[in-house]
């Protein structure tokens, strides 16, 4: 497979309106580092969430001479920054879906959590984006197949945003190449395609917002320090070796290594951050206090409750939904005040990208 795989024809579409939801996801085996357009470093996995989500509309209809290619809206406002990272984007992928250059297209998002806030904004905001785009094609294209479609829309998704591939479906998404799915691609992401424990279904993700400021390293700025970073050897072999004991922890509901692993990783993407050149640092205190006080709570109350994070101070915890009432109580009581305004988020693991509109 190569690129080519994905080039359409050139055809001019009539107008029409497509609206779909994508939802964010969190990685448990870190993306971080690519090179290319796009390719990853090293192998992932995520949990596709549910609540978490960017909705996009598009109304499309055939371009003037000299007409601009989109109008963008950000909740109903016109956002400077967002229009020059979707008008890279749409350069990017222009290759790959010529059609687009004879429309005008008309784009409403909105957000149902802060975004550039250590939450995967970008994922969800580009899958949701990627999803309208080739369904346009889609409309056009009877021969196109549910899964060429889809694996398109995490292909155009990843020229967007990287993680924003592994949004597309759900509830567990791999992205990038490695020995232990036979199917897995740095294209685009796909299925975990293996058993997955009663013990991982419906799993819960609770987000503890303890800042919801934009951050001041963007992603993709934190992807570039990677490339000569001095422990990026090492971090290929803890990828693929974290990779491996992930998912077989996953299908055979061992909670014990998944914690371990889980936790390391998140660990290990800010330990990296930090070793980089110059140095970044995106946790705050509040998260490290968070994470002393679920760790105890695990250890005395024997809920197999663990953390994860993004590249934010943001905590994400993880655990099996029978013990949902208990760990929220255990928020409420002990960690709703490190907190911005109290704000937290409870979400669950869902199944990806949903049309509304077509």
């Amino acid at each position: 497979m190569d690129e080519s795989t994905f080039i359409s024809k050139n055809f001019k579409p009539k107008g029409g309106k497509i609206i779909c939801e994508s939802p964010s996801n969190i990685a448990l085996i870190k993306y971080w580092g690519k090179y290319g357009l796009q390719f990853p470093i090293n192998p992932s996995i995520s949990f596709t969430l549910s609540n978490c989500k960017t909705i996009t509309s598009i109304e499309y209809c055939p371009r003037s001479k000299g007409q601009e290619r989109f109008n963008f809206l950000y909740d109903g406002k016109t956002k400077k920054s967002f229009e020059n990272k979707i008008g890279k984007f749409f350069n990017r992928i222009s290759s790959f879906c010529p059609y687009l250059e004879n429309l005008f297209l008309k784009i409403n998002s909105k957000n149902t959590f802060p975004h550039s806030s250590g939450i995967a904004s970008s994922a969800s905001a580009f899958s949701s984006l990627a999803f309208c785009v080739v369904s346009i094609e889609k409309r056009y294209n009877e021969k196109m197949t549910e899964q060429n479609f889809l694996n398109k829309v995490s292909f155009i998704a990843r020229l967007g945003s990287g993680s924003g591939s592994r949004s597309i479906s759900g509830p567990l998404m791999i992205w990038g190449e490695n020995e232990f799915h036979s199917e897995s691609s740095n294209f685009f992401a796909v299925n975990f395609g293996k058993k997955i424990h009663s013990l991982f279904k419906n799993y819960q993700n609770t987000i503890l917002i303890i800042d919801d400021k934009i951050k001041h390293l963007s992603s993709s700025d934190g992807h570039k320090k990677m490339i000569n970073h001095p422990f990026l050897n090492d971090r290929k072999n803890q990828a693929r070796n974290n990779l491996k004991r992930i998912i077989n922890a996953i299908s055979n509901g061992d909670l014990q290594v998944f914690i371990e692993v889980v936790e390391e990783e998140a660990m290990t993407l800010h330990a990296l951050m930090m070793s980089s050149h110059p140095p970044t640092v995106l946790i705050k205190s509040q998260t490290l206090e968070v994470i002393k006080l679920l760790k105890n709570f695990r250890e005395k109350e024997k809920v197999p409750i663990c953390f994860t994070l993004d590249a934010g101070p943001n905590v994400h915890l993880l655990y099996p939904e029978k013990y949902k009432l208990k760990v929220i109580k255990f928020i409420e009581q002990k960690l709703m005040h490190y907190c911005q305004n109290n704000l937290f988020i409870n979400d669950s693991i869902g199944l990806g990208t949903k049309l509304l509109e077509f």
